[in-house]
Order: structure tokens, then C-alpha cells, then sequence
């Protein structure tokens, strides 16, 4: 794209992103993130060995330049911000000084984080245009982000009422209670089902909420994508 030299800065900025997001790059992206986060780099965090952090920062920043090229209020995607942001320091926070208010807290605020960057590809997913790759990506990024949230809640709950799950063995360290609690959800969200059982009613409730939403959101997605394709064979 040749920049207009009319044209702000900003507004440049913003069709780059947009073009950006409207591509299958941006959700390609995400997609591949979440799946080594998810299924790699969450497991050997449990035998102690780093490398969250490095997707956690591709991640928040995709999902950022997401919210900037989506066209809504500057007040949605400030408080979108903010809320990134204030998850970011608390969590880091948690790490250097783990008090149970701050891990407390950052267990919160990344499940409400997870459920905004699940908002945002939703957002992209569906805007107009033809059926492609790109939407079935955004999709399982969606699905992904929806069981890590969910993990985070089950962290909060635990970490707020202790022995609000059933171990086989007792978690170690907050690794080792991310990584199963991880595992529990997308057990869940599958309805799969596992050796990790949920003790406290709060808890039960949620896992209840999640296989719920784990056997809508397919049925749901497939067919909201079923009448955009069929939509736009009827418009060419």
C-alpha cells in the first residue's frame, strides 16, 4: 500500500493493520501462539522449565493491534488497554512477590483478559468478506482462548478457596497448578472428562458453564459460518 501524503499518520497506521487483520496472517499468527502455549509450553512448565513469557508478549501484541484496527469506540478499546495492561503488571508483580491478593488478582484479571482477546478475534472472524481459512482459524483461537480462561477462573477459585478441586497429587508450585488446571479445562470444554474433579460448588458451577459452552460453541460457529458462505455465494 503506497502512503498518501494527505493522509495522517494514524489513519495510515490503521488501514496497514487493517490489512493486516483482514489477511489470514494475523489470525495465522495467533492461532499458532496459542498452540504452542497451550499444548507445549503450558505441560513443561510443569516440570519447571520456561518460555511462557515469550508468547504471552506475541500474543497481548497481536491481540492489541487487533483492537486498534477494529472499528469501535475509542472507549472499548482503551478499556481493552488498560485492562491488558494492569494484567501485565499485576501478574508480573505476582511473580516477583507472591502474595495471595496479587496472584488472586491476576488470576481475574486473566480470565477477563482471555474472554476480551476471545471478543477481538470473534470481532475479525466475522467481519465481511468471503469465507476463508482465516475464519476457521479465528475459530479454534476463539475455542483456545475460551478453555485458557477458564483455566484462569479454576486458578482463582483454588487459590481463593483451597481444595476447591481434587488432585491426584498435589500441585508443587503455581506451575504446576496452572499447567493441571489448564488440563482440567480443556477436559472439560472437550467434555473429555479427567482424573482432576471439581470439589467446591462455585467450582462445579463453572465446569457445568464450560461444557456447556464447549458443546454450543462448535455448533454455533459452524453454522454461523455455513450462512456467511452461503450468503456470499448468493451476492457473487
Amino acid at each position: 500500500m503506497t502512503k498518501d501524503p494527505n493522509q495522517p499518520s494514524g489513519t495510515v497506521l490503521h488501514l496497514q493493520m487493517s490489512e493486516f487483520w483482514s489477511g489470514d496472517l494475523g489470525l495465522t499468527l495467533v492461532t499458532i501462539s496459542l498452540v504452542v502455549l497451550v499444548f507445549v509450553i503450558t505441560p513443561l512448565r510443569e516440570a519447571g522449565l520456561p518460555g511462557r513469557a515469550f508468547f504471552d508478549v506475541i500474543i497481548v501484541t497481536l491481540m492489541i493491534f487487533a483492537a486498534l484496527s477494529l472499528k469501535q469506540r475509542r472507549s472499548a478499546t482503551g478499556f481493552l488497554i488498560a485492562v491488558v495492561l494492569t494484567s501485565a503488571v499485576v501478574l508480573v508483580a505476582g511473580r516477583m512477590h507472591p502474595t495471595l491478593f496479587l496472584l488472586q488478582l491476576g488470576s481475574v484479571l486473566a480470565a477477563l483478559t482471555l474472554l476480551l482477546y476471545a471478543r477481538i478475534v470473534l470481532l475479525v472472524m466475522f467481519r465481511s468478506g468471503p469465507v476463508r481459512w482465516s475464519r476457521i482459524q479465528g475459530g479454534v483461537s476463539a475455542y483456545l482462548l475460551l478453555g485458557m480462561a477458564w483455566a484462569s477462573a479454576y486458578q482463582f477459585l483454588e487459590q481463593r478457596y483451597p481444595g476447591s478441586f481434587s488432585f491426584v497429587t498435589a500441585p508443587k508450585d503455581m506451575d504446576q497448578l496452572t499447567s493441571r488446571l489448564t488440563y482440567y479445562s480443556f477436559s472439560t470444554l472437550t467434555t473429555i472428562g479427567c482424573d482432576i474433579s471439581a470439589l467446591h460448588p462455585f467450582a462445579r458451577s463453572l465446569t457445568i458453564g464450560e461444557s456447556i459452552v464447549g458443546q454450543l460453541f462448535p455448533a454455533i460457529l459452524i453454522g454461523a459460518l455455513v450462512a456467511m458462505a452461503t450468503q456470499s455465494r448468493a451476492k457473487s
